[in-house]
């Protein structure tokens, strides 16, 4: 399983793609687009700045939403870095899609344009910041560090 990281990755309201924050100002925050240009600009704080870290999918179990993160690993496990639909695939393509990956999304609160944006979103992010192959603690280890949390426990 791979893993994303969404941290420093934002979207903007009112400008197209993703961007890389790159650091805070006083007014702001600079940003630089994740494409080819690398283009840097700074964007004040009466925009709307989310961070794909922040973005959840709708679902309808217990937890109500899917991290955008997750949804992303799901997709790079079941489809890679080709994806069978894009931005312009039919709706009925669309819903099969996210069906495929997330079944328990929310119908109602989950719309195509919603759909189009995370296979968009997903492309630019495979593209200008893939993920990374997740790592998995060994048993040991993590059995040595709980048995040294326990043993710390005790002595105080």
């Amino acid at each position: 399983m791979v893993e994303y990281d969404l941290k420093e990755i934002a979207t903007v309201s009112g400008k197209p793609g993703l961007f890389k924050v790159i650091k805070p100002t006083r007014s702001g925050v600079i940003i630089e687009t994740l494409d080819e240009s690398k283009r840097r600009m700074m964007i004040q704080t009466r925009h709307k700045i989310s961070l794909l870290q922040e973005i959840s999918i709708f679902t309808t179990n217990a937890e109500g939403s899917s991290p955008l993160d997750q949804v992303f690993a799901v997709i790079n496990d079941q489809h890679g870095n080709e994806l069978s639909v894009d931005a312009e695939s039919s709706d009925t393509e669309l819903s099969n899609f996210i069906e495929e990956i997330l079944p328990e999304y929310d119908r109602e609160r989950v719309y195509n344009s919603d759909v189009k944006k995370l296979i968009s979103w997903y492309n630019i992010v495979n593209q200008f910041a893939p993920p990374t192959a997740k790592k998995e603690e060994p048993k040991a280890k993590k059995a040595k560090a709980k048995k040294k949390e326990e043993n710390s426990e005790k002595s105080e």
